[in-house]
């Protein structure tokens, strides 16, 4: 895979944040900046990179943190689901409390199916509800950021507002049928996998591997 990303986990919950470059380019796109952007700075600066794009696979608040704060002090174009902008524009009326997220306007809105050009790097938005109504996948070059989709050995939460169990399933067999079982998946929570082995492995998947038998 020709992509250097480095997770971050951020922020109360620990979030998988991703700095996403070319092997020492420049030029970096963070996805979900989920803690203190100060932070995020620190370690593109530490690997001589800064931040030219923010990309967000939805709306909950602990993918949010830093957001906007990373935007403002680096000038990059928020990319997030047109579905879910709310949840970035009135953040403080989303949040738990004790949990405080700053407002900010996304730049470009997004429905899934666009090609997003950052940091020499094209990426594919996949829209992949069930999570959450607007939920995105970014995809690029064997590099699947899955959000709050699929995770190692499990899956993104359907007890939420605008979560569906059905909807979420026919995401992920989306994802399956799309990729390459090679393809590694970043996820917001827990460690890095691939697409094969969560069909493969995975105990909410047994459905699905069952139809791909």
């Amino acid at each position: 895979m020709s992509l250097d990303v480095v997770q971050l986990p951020l922020g109360p919950i620990q979030t998988n944040c991703y700095l996403v470059r070319r092997p020492n380019a420049p030029e970096a796109v963070v996805v979900d900046p989920s803690g203190d952007a100060a932070e995020i700075r620190l370690e593109l600066a530490a690997r001589g990179a800064r931040c030219v794009g923010i990309l967000i696979t939805h709306g909950h608040w602990d993918h949010l943190g830093g957001v906007a704060d990373l935007a403002e002090g680096t000038g990059a174009p928020i990319h997030m689901a047109e579905a879910e902008r709310e949840l970035l524009e009135l953040a403080g009326e989303h949040t738990p409390a004790g949990v405080y997220v700053r407002p900010a306007q996304p730049t470009v809105l997004l429905g899934g199916d666009e090609t997003i050009e950052l940091a020499g790097i094209t990426f594919e938005t996949v829209a992949v509800a069930g999570h959450s109504p607007g939920h995105l996948a970014f995809a690029a070059e064997g590099a699947l950021f899955s959000g709050d989709v699929l995770f190692a050995g499990s899956v993104g939460r359907t007890d939420l507002p605008g979560s569906d169990w059905e909807t979420l399933s026919a995401s992920i067999a989306r994802l399956v049928d799309r990729f390459d079982p090679e393809t590694i998946v970043y996820p917001g929570h827990g460690p890095a996998t691939t697409l094969g082995h969560e069909l493969a492995t995975n105990p909410f998947l047994a459905d699905l591997r069952a139809t791909r038998q």
